[in-house]
């Protein structure tokens, strides 16, 4: 019980990524609050956590919009109210948006990129940090990718906001280190979630090729030769959260198997 009585809220949490890392947090005592902008699904994600043990006493959603300051502000006010505090966040949403070469990339593209993965993760994180900092204790996980170390063409406003998250996170991590509180990037790489399977068609005919020929490619590039899992990019989000990774602060963690080696 790893995070026996410890708080998070996790944006993007109700699928994917968010939801394997809000089912690990559970499973190791946390209360968790998700975060999304379907009601539907947020309603669907917290019966099936009560289905596997986690009832409402344990989790809550709150709808919302990771582009939208007053609903990303309100998500962590509302954690701390239901829960009394705030011990862990974990800013998971974010994506590609529009997917174009430079020359073809609009102004609006590119903001909707910088709302979606650097102003949501900023909106949230500094909110959490007044409870937090007169706490003196605190763990944020901000997810960056691995074009958040490297680029891909037409990847141009997704790889800026990503690299953007990772310096955002290492400023962060020297401000608020000596008050107890920490603050680390992951970088995943590849992993096949229903996200991916929905929107990975439209991404592979921006790189000019078929799904499957992208998975391969990205695959490829790693040196396990696979795509990553949910549950490895999980395993990593609980370490940071926990006790033990109290000593890890400003790190850009990879968990691409092996694609950007540093």
């Amino acid at each position: 019980m790893k995070l026996n009585g410890k708080i998070a809220a996790i944006t993007g949490g109700t699928a994917g990524l968010g939801r394997g890392i809000a089912e690990a947090y559970l499973a190791e005592g946390a209360k968790v609050a998700l975060f999304a902008r379907n009601p539907d699904k947020g309603a669907k994600a917290l019966e099936e956590l009560e289905a596997i043990g986690f009832g409402a006493e344990r989790a809550i959603f709150v709808a919302g919009d990771v582009m939208n300051q007053s609903d990303v502000e309100g998500f962590v006010d509302r954690t701390v109210e239901a829960f009394g505090t705030l011990d862990i966040l974990v800013n998971n949403a974010g994506g590609a948006g529009d997917l174009q070469p430079m020359v073809d990339l609009s102004d609006e593209a590119f903001d909707e990129a910088m709302k979606w993965n650097v102003y949501s993760t900023f909106w949230a994180a500094r909110r959490a940090l007044k409870t937090m900092i007169p706490a003196k204790t605190g763990r944020i996980i901000n997810m960056s990718s691995m074009e958040g170390k490297h680029g891909k063409p037409v990847f141009t406003a997704y790889t800026a906001a990503k690299h953007a998250v990772i310096g955002m996170t290492k400023s962060l991590a020297r401000e608020v280190g000596e008050i107890g509180i920490t603050a680390n990037c992951i970088c995943p790489g590849l992993v096949v979630t229903d996200i991916i399977k929905n929107n990975g068609p439209a991404t592979a005919k921006a790189m000019g090729m078929e799904f499957d020929e992208m998975i391969n490619m990205f695959a490829a590039e790693a040196a396990i030769k696979r795509p990553n899992t949910v549950e490895e990019i999980a395993a990593v989000a609980l370490l940071l959260a926990s006790k033990e990774g109290g000593g890890i602060t400003g790190a850009s963690i990879s968990v691409d198997g092996g694609t950007a080696q540093y």
